[in-house]
């Protein structure tokens, strides 16, 4: 006799309540590396929208009335508390996007108690001012004041990461919170808000999860909702944009990325080798990261070389498989939209011209030595396409998953005209031992966040946003906060 695994359904978090959709719809949660159903997850309507914003309204005059310390211990709980619940979100959020085991207790986890600890920290920055002398007679100075409702609209790659970026500060600087996860990988976030419930007043933070179409523009649009933090698509920027013409309110947009990832003749090729290739695309979670150096410049002088060592870095490590197994190094593709959406570009990078230099392989093509239990996941190889022109579409829309290409250069001038040449400013990276070099590049690139001979290293302490079509603003403390100049006459 079949035993049937008990399929666990997760629940919204509204008003420190565990709660279904107010008409109890579900939908399924889907396990990329095997294909099967793992858990169900609500599908909230029009009026768990008006329930978690009125939680979260309700809230907001006591949460903000506390002092920053106050706040700050709570936040502190908080990231005492993942010590406990660590290793149970990091399965969770394995299970939802594929993200291999070892990246998400190791380094997911980690980082998201930094945020929380930072956070309590910058807490007492939300209410300090400045004083402006205006005259013998006048005092004027700024005073911080909390927004109010904080909605936060976090993607599918990064659940985990993108809720605590958005709650943390939002919550430090006297704001309640909304959170909306993508309906493509909500169980972790669902789960995360209930343990957050045990430590917050209820109704500070509140999780609702469902469609976009159904309940996104309900919740942007909502008069009671103060400020709009979306790590996204562009595409949802433009209607989150559009939804709020007529209400404006503040708007942090963090969205894609077609990032360079540049190597000089005079560069460590070792090590630029590891830091573009495992480190830059071919990560953990299969290259779905909004930085991604998925544009990687060569010299011309070592170019040969460096394809060489790329290859060996990429490969010789790589093991697809158990997500749940720490010897994995990449997992799949987080959904099966994505997953044809990456099988199309490298089909397509090869129809515009472009020579695969390893992978390019997916579905059933995938070698997965003795885990045939995973042939049904969405898997596609680390792939490497080399190019010679910048204007091919695999090299200027973003593909969102383990593709690079590789472009080869001349000289500085060229890396620099090459790099800019593309919708997005998210992120780029510089290998070279000159300094001068090095200095010069920072300057030039169009990019929110340049690392130099490293990538993707990012830290609580710095901010992080991108120029162009990458988006605008930063979660940081200050975003979270409203200004108010004050005069005081005094003669």
């Amino acid at each position: 006799m079949a035993i049937t695994k008990e399929i666990k359904q997760y629940q919204n978090l509204i008003n420190g309540r565990l709660l279904t959709s107010s008409d109890d719809r579900t939908m399924d949660a889907i396990n990329p590396a095997t294909g099967d159903v793992w858990a169900k997850i609500p599908l909230s309507t029009i009026e768990d929208v008006d329930a978690a914003v009125t939680a979260a309204r309700t809230a907001f005059p006591k949460w903000a009335a506390l002092s920053a310390g106050e706040r700050a211990e709570y936040l502190r709980r908080i990231a005492n508390v993942l010590d406990t619940y660590g290793q149970e979100l990091a399965e969770l959020e394995t299970k939802d996007n594929g993200w291999v085991i070892r990246e998400t207790i190791y380094g997911l986890i980690p980082v998201l108690k930094q945020i929380w600890y930072d956070a309590a920290g910058a807490a007492s920055v939300a209410s300090r001012g400045e004083t402006v002398p205006l005259g013998p007679t006048s005092f004027g100075y700024t005073i911080r004041e909390p927004l109010g409702v904080v909605l936060g609209i976090i993607p599918w790659n990064a659940p985990l990461f993108t809720f605590t970026l958005k709650a943390a500060y939002a919550l430090a600087a006297g704001n309640t919170v909304i959170i909306k996860p993508s309906e493509l990988a909500a169980v972790g976030s669902l789960r995360y808000g209930e343990i957050l419930a045990e430590i917050l007043p209820p109704g500070v933070l509140n999780v609702i999860s469902g469609l976009g179409s159904e309940i996104g523009d309900s919740l942007v649009a909502h008069k009671g909702v103060n400020r709009v933090s979306l790590t996204g698509s562009g595409r949802t920027a433009r209607a989150i944009v559009q939804s709020t013409a007529r209400d404006p309110k503040p708007l942090t947009l963090e969205l894609g990325g077609k990032s360079p990832n540049i190597v000089f003749e005079d560069a460590d090729l070792n090590k630029a080798a590891e830091g573009i290739t495992t480190n830059g695309i071919f990560t953990g979670n299969a290259g779905q990261i909004c930085v991604g150096g998925s544009r990687i410049l060569i010299q011309q002088s070592i170019f040969d070389e460096m394809l060489t060592l790329m290859k060996a870095k990429t490969l010789e490590p790589l093991k697809l498989g158990d997500t749940m197994d720490f010897t994995s190094t990449m997992g799949p593709i987080a959904n099966q939209a994505q997953y044809e959406k990456v099988c199309s570009y490298i089909d397509l990078g090869v129809q515009e011209g472009g020579k695969i230099i390893f992978g390019g392989r997916y579905g059933g093509e995938v070698l997965l030595p003795g885990q045939p239990q995973f042939s049904n996941g969405y898997w596609v190889e680390p792939t490497l396409i080399q190019v010679d022109k910048n204007s091919y579409r695999i090299c200027q829309e973003e593909i969102f998953g383990p593709v690079a290409v590789v472009i080869p250069f001349e000289t500085e001038e060229e890396a620099i005209e090459i790099a800019n040449d593309t919708a997005y400013g998210l992120g780029a990276g510089v290998w070279t031992t000159n300094l001068g070099r090095a200095q010069r590049m920072i300057k030039s690139l169009e990019s929110g966040n340049v690392w130099v001979n490293t990538y993707r290293r990012v830290g609580v302490e710095l901010p992080f946003g991108g120029f162009k079509e990458s988006g605008f603003g930063k979660d940081s403390i200050l975003e979270n906060t409203r200004e108010k100049a004050c005069v005081i006459e005094i003669g």
